[in-house]
């Protein structure tokens, strides 16, 4: 008995969109024929769905019985991008930080960084859930590098460098001395 259970669904439902637009496309026939259909912005064409477009798209009608209420979601803009990557308490600029300075680096982020990697998650459609990526890719050499040079004391990651163009800031401690990896493979012999 299903009687008092609530079904939600998400996910992005690729090609949803065509089938409102062919839907919303189609001429009225009949008495209503002098209506027109007015052009819907495909930002907003999702904003039109109904339950006949779902059953179009491959949902059981008895599925779709069960969602008797249908929301669509906006975009992220790039605001609310960037307040994902602040303001969270486990927010990725604070993960980042941390780590960093687990081998006592400090790092930071220009303003203009971190909207250029908001952008960026808009441009390759990847919304919040694509910051995570954009970072690691954006941080992983540095990520080994850094700790590894040993006089890294300070990164700041500008616009730059996220667009590409550029590296990284990066202030050293005189006073610190770097570091040599020894790596030996095994079974080589020791060094003298």
């Amino acid at each position: 008995d299903t009687t008092n259970v609530l079904f939600i669904c998400g996910g992005a439902f690729d090609g949803l969109d065509k089938i409102i637009q062919r839907r919303m496309g189609e001429k009225v026939i009949g008495f209503n024929s002098e209506q027109k259909n007015e052009k819907v912005d495909e930002k907003e064409i999702l904003k039109h769905i109904q339950p006949e477009d779902l059953l179009k798209f491959g949902l059981i009608p008895e599925f779709i019985g069960r969602l008797p209420v249908i929301v669509t979601l906006e975009e992220l803009s790039e605001d609310a991008l960037i307040r994902i990557i602040r303001e969270p308490k486990n927010a990725l600029l604070k993960q980042y930080k941390k780590l960093f300075e687990m081998d006592n680096i400090q790092i930071d982020f220009e303003d203009d960084a971190l909207r250029a990697i908001a952008k960026k998650a808009i441009e390759r459609k990847t919304g919040a859930r694509g910051l995570r990526g954009i970072m690691e890719e954006l941080l992983g050499n540095l990520m080994f590098e850094a700790p590894s040079d040993g006089t890294v004391a300070h990164i700041v990651i500008t616009a730059d460098m996220v667009a590409g163009v550029g590296d990284a800031m990066i202030m050293r401690d005189p006073m610190k001395q770097p570091t040599r990896l020894q790596m030996r493979l095994p079974g080589a012999p020791a060094p003298n």
